[in-house]
């Protein structure tokens, strides 16, 4: 079949290649998938750099989610039938014409979803309302956020009015705010502008920002810490950047600021079966009813992947970038 793989870790638009490789065979429990589309995340290209929490062995093929068919049924699979839309995450290799998933990770599609929808509907918007339990403010408390336009940011406005907390959301460009307001997400500043800091505090009244969330890194990870009140938070989402974030010792020696990272994989773990198919639901029926909208920048061919690779990382998406087998 073919599959996006690398031999060797390293800047993804260099070590990706189109290669020929064996068509997977489900072990018992397992499902067999022909792909549809799957997303580049930013974990994904961690990954391929070997920085990532994962580290696959190699040679390895990209990639974490999918949508697409079961077309193969290991021993003792039931409740899945081949030729069933599903859609799946945290799995590996789904950057090829098929991939290997534990069917009980499967999420089967209601038809009315779209592909572009179904294929990046399960790692981030999970991760994002994990996150909101994992920041445990309260009601009345400020939270700041940067790259907020991203799915993350998106799916939080569907469930940011139940906790109470009030956000402002940081984008790069002073176009996203505009982008941002069409989604109904208001209270959105553009750190393209100098004094960007001074309007999230205006935005507050003065009030102190409980906690911050960083995906990053850098520079980026200093500016939140300044803005943050006494005894604040400051969350490692993610390393947009592949910088090390910059943390400056007086913020946490005089003015008591924690610094928490957050990865999905190690808290997901934690959550109960029922959770999770209440939150895969109600992300479902926020998808049809176009409060939630997961939008797609571009689709390219598994042929394509390096370029793929590098757009993906170019500020001004309104979508994910997609490859297809």
């Amino acid at each position: 079949m073919r599959s996006a793989s690398h031999s060797r870790f390293g800047d993804p638009a260099e070590v990706l290649v189109l290669a020929d490789t064996p068509l997977p065979q489900p072990s018992p429990g397992q499902v067999r998938i022909r792909t549809i589309l799957s997303p580049i995340h930013n974990h994904d290209l961690l990954t391929v750099r070997g920085e990532y929490g994962y580290r696959p062995a190699l040679p390895a093929i990209g990639g974490s989610e999918a949508v697409g068919v079961v077309d193969a049924l290991g021993e003792g699979v039931e409740g899945v039938a081949a030729g069933q839309r599903v859609a799946v995450a945290g799995v590996h290799g789904t950057w090829a014409e098929g991939f290997l998933a534990p069917a009980a990770a499967l999420v089967p599609l209601p038809q009315a979803m779209e592909d572009g929808a179904a294929a990046q509907l399960l790692a981030m918007p999970l991760s994002a309302i994990m996150l909101l339990e994992f920041l445990q403010v309260e009601a009345g408390q400020w939270i700041v956020q940067n790259t907020a336009n991203g799915a993350v940011g998106k799916t939080q406005r569907c469930w940011r009015p139940r906790a109470g907390s009030t956000w402002s959301t940081l984008v790069r460009r002073d176009a996203g705010i505009d982008e941002m307001a069409a989604l109904g997400i208001g209270n959105t500043v553009s750190t393209a502008q100098p004094d960007w800091q001074a309007r999230v505090r205006a935005l507050t009244g003065g009030a102190p920002l409980r906690a911050a969330v960083d995906s990053v890194g850098g520079a980026a990870s200093a500016q939140l810490l300044g803005l943050l009140g006494e005894g604040g938070v400051l969350v490692a989402f993610g390393a947009m950047s592949g910088e090390s974030m910059q943390v400056p010792a007086g913020e946490l020696i005089f003015r008591g600021v924690v610094v928490k990272g957050f990865w999905a994989s190690a808290i997901g773990a934690s959550t109960s079966a029922r959770d999770r198919r209440r939150l895969v639901t109600e992300l479902i029926q926020h998808v049809l009813a176009g409060e939630l909208r997961l939008g797609v920048e571009a689709i390219y061919d598994l042929a394509d992947v390096a370029q793929a690779a590098a757009a993906s990382l170019q500020p001004g998406r309104t979508g994910k970038v997609m490859l297809r087998p």
